[in-house]
Parts: structure tokens; C-alpha cells; sequence
């Protein structure tokens, strides 16, 4: 049986986060694994994946913030607001300014009110819009506040009656990249579409912890053992070991004054669990350490 903790997955094109799943329970032997944090199909990189009581964090890991690299095509709109979507209209983009550029960018940065695509996996009346568009349905999703930290135009490629733009992006938990490059081009009369994402981070994951697939199969392993992952991911706490033997049996703690759902480690350095205080006790929201530990 696979160790409990987190895979850190660099997700190549062309595969469902699914698809990664299924392919990670062969590699590691395990039906015990699930993600967080979707990804497209045609998106990369980061791409969370817990593995035997692993999975009992993924709920409760803060990834509210996510940092992609992008290419967005100015000249062309498409119905997905990406590369895999049949063109809808657009006007030629070769010689549309620098400046129009950036200040369209800086109006899509902030908090903003955001249409989602309309192949987004959000559910309406309990299906998906994607299944919805794929089933004919015309799918108008309602604005949504989001935030986006930076919109950062890294180059810019001028092409036959397109511009190219690869950007960096910061963002806050449901903010579609494709969107803001649909909106992009609608704001600068052109159309715009998203050629190519990769996630370069969510929450605290970031690159540095993700391996290839096709890596893992040769060298299966885990990114971060369950102590890793909690040390990392939430606030510490170290208790004596009366108290661990006491969190072990379930009894809540005296309360440390933290506001924010926090990990709990024995003398040893291993976690036990992740608490929230409340009613004047630290109280478990997730026991990690083994039955008997």
C-alpha cells in the first residue's frame, strides 16, 4: 500500500485530471486517490492529488489563489473562449496597439464581475454547462465577482492578422484565464481566445513540487508525506505528548488563540490532524495520524 500524503502532478496536455487519477492508482497501487483543483484538459501543470489519508485533506487545503502562464490570440473568437472551439467572428489583430493592449489588461485586473465560459464545469439546474453546450443548449452563465491579482503581458507577437500574447496571471479560486482572454479581444474590438494555459501554482504547490507522469511511473513516489503537506500548507502547532495521546483519542485541546484551521504535531515532528478552536477548544476537523499511533 501506497505511504499517505500528496502527489504533486505537472498534468501534460490532453488528459482529464480524471485521467490522471486513474493513471496514478496503477502507478502507485492504490484506489485511494483524488484531486483538487481541476484542470482542463487542454491546460498543464500543477495539478494536487492526495493519495490514501491524504485525500482527507483535500477539502480543507487553502487553494483560493492560482498562478498561470498563458498565450492568448488576439484576431479570433472562438465558442469555448479557447483553442478547442469553432471560431465565431473576429476582426484582424495584427496592428492592434501596445498600449490598447495593457490598458485593457489593467481593466480586467482587480476585483471584476466575470461572465464564466460557458463550457465551464459549473452546474446549472444540475448539469453541467459543458454538457449543456455539448448537448446544443445556447448557455449564458451569470457574472461572478472574482479577483485578479496581476495580468502581466510578458511578450507580444505580431502574426498574419493575429497577435500573439503570452501573460502571466494571478488569481483568486474560479476566475477562468479563457475568459479574461474573450474579454480581452471583445474589449479591443477583435475577438481573443486562449491558445495555451499551464498552472504554474495553487495555494502553496507550486512546479518545484510537481513531477511528470510519465517520472512517476519510473520513480513512483509521493511529493509530500502527510506531515510535509500540513507544515506546508496550514499554520503549526507542536503539543507534549499528553496532549498528543489525548488528540489521539479524540478529546479537543486546550485552545492556542489561532483563528485559521491549523495542523497539530506530536514531539516527534509527525501531524496528528488539522483543528478548528471553537467554544473555548481546539477541536478536530481531520485526524491524520493512524488508528493506535
Amino acid at each position: 500500500m501506497s505511504p499517505p500524503g500528496l502527489v504533486i502532478v505537472d498534468k501534460a496536455g490532453g488528459f482529464t485530471s480524471h485521467d490522471v487519477v486513474a493513471r496514478l492508482r496503477r502507478i502507485l497501487g492504490t484506489r485511494k486517490i483524488g484531486h483538487a483543483g481541476t484542470l482542463d484538459p487542454m491546460a498543464t501543470g500543477v495539478l494536487v492529488c492526495g493519495v490514501e489519508r491524504g485525500t482527507r485533506l483535500l477539502g480543507h487545503l487553502a487553494l483560493d489563489t492560482k498562478a498561470y502562464t498563458a498565450t492568448i490570440r488576439l484576431g479570433a473568437a472562438t465558442t469555448t473562449d479557447d483553442a478547442e472551439g469553432a471560431p465565431i467572428g473576429g476582426a484582424d489583430a495584427a496592428d492592434v496597439g501596445e498600449a490598447a493592449i495593457r490598458a485593457g489588461m489593467a481593466a480586467l485586473t482587480g476585483a471584476i464581475q466575470q461572465v464564466p465560459s460557458s463550457v465551464s464545469a459549473i452546474k446549472v439546474d444540475g448539469r453541467r454547462a459543458y454538457a449543456r453546450v455539448r448537448a446544443g443548449e445556447e448557455v449564458v452563465l451569470p457574472a461572478r465577482p472574482v479577483t485578479v491579482s496581476a495580468f502581466t503581458l510578458r511578450e507580444l507577437r505580431r502574426g498574419d492578422a493575429v497577435t500573439d500574447l503570452d501573460v502571466e496571471v494571478e488569481c483568486s479560486a474560479g476566475t477562468y484565464v479563457r475568459a479574461l482572454a474573450r474579454d480581452l479581444g471583445a474589449a479591443l474590438g477583435v475577438g481573443g481566445h486562449l491558445t495555451a494555459l499551464r498552472r504554474t501554482r495553487v495555494g502553496p504547490f507550486t512546479l518545484q513540487h510537481a513531477r511528470p507522469l510519465e517520472t512517476l511511473a519510473d520513480e513512483p513516489m509521493l511529493s509530500l508525506s502527510l506531515s510535509g503537506a500540513v507544515a506546508l500548507a496550514f499554520p503549526r502547532r507542536d503539543v507534549e505528548r499528553a496532549d498528543a495521546a489525548a488528540f489521539r483519542h479524540g478529546r479537543p485541546l486546550p485552545p492556542a488563540g489561532l483563528t485559521r484551521t491549523y495542523g497539530v504535531f506530536d514531539p516527534d515532528g509527525q501531524v496528528l490532524g488539522l483543528v478548528a478552536e471553537r467554544d473555548g477548544a481546539a477541536r478536530p476537523l481531520v485526524v491524520l495520524a493512524p488508528a493506535g499511533g
